[in-house]
């Protein structure tokens, strides 16, 4: 995460309260500088995303760098809520890593056909897992170049900018 931000916005959308928690102490172990926010179905995911609800103080619920989104949760499932983000230009460029334990090749053909950004299969040891949320760190913000609005363009990476020129 370095050239970055000092630390970075996960949003995870499951509705296993244990998966949840497994991928929470996860990135704890993987010692990245995020800032996990969790969610338990599809319609808390957009109403977190639209700022509705519980959601209304974006302080509390800050634009996510990444969204770790569950194919199966209730009241809407992860395909609709793909669906949906990627067909919003403002949401649009949010990374989406679909992180399920499906092996379905239908589903993976289509979550990739509706704009996921990757597909990922739940590891079945903590270890594994950690070593994902590392991978996962180094990729997204560390390798790829992301677009401002997803990467932090607030007052701080704007400021940044302005400093290197």
């Amino acid at each position: 995460m370095k050239g970055r931000q000092p630390t970075v916005t996960i949003l995870m959308a499951d509705d296993d309260e244990d998966d949840s928690m497994l991928i929470r102490e996860a990135i704890t172990a993987s010692q990245l500088p995020i800032n996990l926010y969790a969610v338990s179905n599809g319609e808390e995911l957009m109403d977190y995303l639209y700022h509705r609800g519980q959601y209304t103080d974006s302080s509390l619920a800050p634009r996510p760098s990444l969204i770790l989104l569950d194919l199966n949760m209730p009241k809407k499932n992860g395909l609709e809520v793909l669906k949906e983000i990627k067909t919003d230009p403002e949401l649009r460029p949010i990374p989406i890593i679909v992180l399920t334990t499906s092996k379905a090749e239908e589903n993976i053909y289509h979550t990739y056909s509706l704009g996921a950004n990757s597909y990922i299969v739940k590891p079945m040891t903590f270890s594994a897992l950690v070593e994902l949320m590392k991978t996962l760190g180094k990729y997204w913000f560390e390798i790829v170049e992301l677009p401002l609005a997803v990467a932090g363009g607030g007052h701080e990476q704007k400021s940044n900018q302005s400093s290197a020129n």
